[in-house]
């Protein structure tokens, strides 16, 4: 039998690959229109190098944190994705693993699980919402995540406003019953071991939104109703932010925050938290990398409110760039979700302890004793890195 463990993240995402039925790993790795953006998420991180030291190195390194009132083992929180058709148990066991490491876990308003389900397993955990519905249904969906123990609010604000993809969309049916099963038999059994972790569990991958059910009673939207409501709800504005905000009261972070304008509005309006984000690459194509626009973020409002980056996270070097750019922690999608699909719950744990031998060995060879130590003089930041989106007009081409 194979060793279910895993060196690196790379390799959870080629044994996701593997593993899952084709339509379902390309949901995971989408990115709108020709992927400027994905790509660029990833590369950005490359570009940095690191100034390290070779003696008087700290024999211990201490990697915890806080945000948004929630102790992390270290600076990283699972970032909220939508349905999980990677493993039976979705977002359960990504809750499960992330209380078992110490860090935090997000729930999308998507999600296949129920915010009642993963608050159980995982008492850090944030519940994300987007702007979907009436002022009334957004206050009935806060306060059942509130009653079933969520710490935190997390708006999301960056979805996608860019759906083509030049490559092509990866069709995802509307509802799972005897037509889509036919017409998808050929991929997945190309994947008998995923389909018989579903076999197991005598279900099938559930394409409702349990999270968005109505108060009253009645079932569960499927992800495309509940896009097709989010795609009639008029945007948000400010005000519209600073209310929710207020209807929580407590730790709210706004998520897919990529100009200085916007978190200084973000400031404003009484957040708690801001994440620089732009949707895993599924937004406006072309939108920088996060980090590129966390330094000139961070500097406006890092002394007001909390920032965290999303977006490109594979290593933990990666975390520790981050930090050392401004940001109180990242978050992360993708990984974790390969991990899922690799080995379930000991999969996502797998990812984090390998973020976390990343952190600790950067943290070392930079010489420090603590990732709070970090500054942006342990990089070594090349000239037009960075991108100070919403500080000066933008430079057009001649």
């Amino acid at each position: 039998m194979a060793n279910p463990w895993f060196e690196t993240v790379a390799e959870a995402q080629r044994r996701a690959k593997k593993r899952l039925p084709k339509s379902v790993y390309m949901a995971l790795v989408a990115g709108s229109e020709r992927g400027l953006t994905v790509d660029d998420n990833l590369n950005a991180f490359g570009e940095l190098g690191f100034a390290p030291h070779v003696a008087g190195l700290s024999q211990t390194r201490e990697l915890s944190t806080s945000v948004m009132g929630q102790d992390l083992a270290l600076p990283v929180m699972i970032s909220p994705t939508g349905v999980q058709a990677v493993h039976p148990e979705g977002e359960v066991a990504v809750a499960r693993a992330a209380a078992n490491r110490g860090i935090t876990m997000g729930l999308s308003s998507f999600a296949s699980r129920s915010i009642e389900d993963v608050a159980a397993v995982n008492d850090k955990t944030f519940f994300q919402m987007y702007w979907v519905g009436t002022r009334e249904v957004l206050v009935q969906r806060m306060e059942r995540a509130r009653a079933a123990g969520a710490k935190g609010l997390i708006m999301t604000t960056d979805w996608s406003f860019s759906m083509g993809r030049d490559w092509g969309s990866p069709e995802i049916p509307s509802k799972v019953d005897l037509k889509t099963a036919i017409k998808f038999a050929p991929e997945v059994l190309r994947r008998p071991k995923w389909l018989l972790e579903f076999g197991k569990t005598g279900k099938i991958p559930d394409l409702t939104t349990p999270n968005l059910a109505p108060a009253g009673g009645g079932p569960a939207p499927t992800f495309f109703g509940a896009y097709g409501e989010w795609y009639g709800t008029p945007l948000p504005t400010w005000d519209d932010i600073a209310w929710l905000r207020e209807q929580w009261g407590g730790e709210f972070m706004l998520k897919g925050v990529m100009r200085v304008d916007d978190a200084k509005r973000a400031r404003d309006a009484g957040v708690t938290a801001i994440s620089v984000s732009n949707h895993g690459g599924n937004n406006l194509d072309g939108t920088p990398a996060p980090i590129r626009a966390l330094p000139a973020i961070a500097e406006a409002v890092g002394n007001d409110i909390e920032v965290v980056l999303d977006g490109g996270i594979r290593r933990g070097s990666d975390v520790v760039k981050a930090v050392a750019l401004g940001a109180k922690a990242v978050m992360i999608g993708r990984a974790y979700l390969w991990g899922l699909a690799a080995n379930g719950q000991a999969g996502v744990e797998n990812v984090i302890d390998i973020l976390r031998g990343g952190i600790d060995s950067a943290v070392l060879g930079l010489g420090h004793s603590s990732i709070h130590d970090l500054t942006a003089d342990d990089l070594i930041v090349p000239d037009g890195f960075t991108r100070s989106l919403g500080v000066t007009p933008l430079t057009k081409a001649v």
